[in-house]
């Protein structure tokens, strides 16, 4: 049973960094995608970041691009997000997702067939 914990979330003031780390166990889809998404409170989820497994290829939010990078380490089965320049229009709770298969719309959480609990980000001004 795949298995998504994530880790990392916290404060922090405007303008600072964090990173989240997602570690996901019993997975082993090589061809397939593994994504962050976020929800603030009374919104619906977003996606922020996705990576295709085999090649690595990236795909960001137009509302995160240029701060924040996802990336993976095989070795650990880990991916990560990391956040810089961060902004109050951050504060949410983030999910790791991972998908079973190559998908179209990495950014579309109907994609993906796994989900972490979340982890919550709370940017203050």
């Amino acid at each position: 049973q795949v298995q998504l914990v994530e880790s990392g979330g916290g404060s922090v003031q405007a303008g600072g960094s964090l990173r989240l780390s997602c570690a996901a166990s019993a997975y082993t889809y090589s061809s397939a995608a593994l994504g962050w998404f976020r929800q603030a409170p009374g919104k619906e989820r977003e996606g922020v970041a996705a990576i295709y497994t085999g090649g690595g290829t990236t795909i960001y939010a137009d509302s995160v691009k240029g701060r924040f990078t996802i990336s993976q380490d095989n070795a650990k089965n880990t991916v990560y997000l990391h956040m810089n320049s961060l902004k109050p229009e951050d504060t949410a709770m983030y999910y790791c997702a991972a998908s079973r298969r190559w998908i179209t719309f990495p950014l579309a959480s109907y994609e993906y067939n796994y989900w972490g609990q979340g982890t919550q980000v709370t940017v203050s001004s």
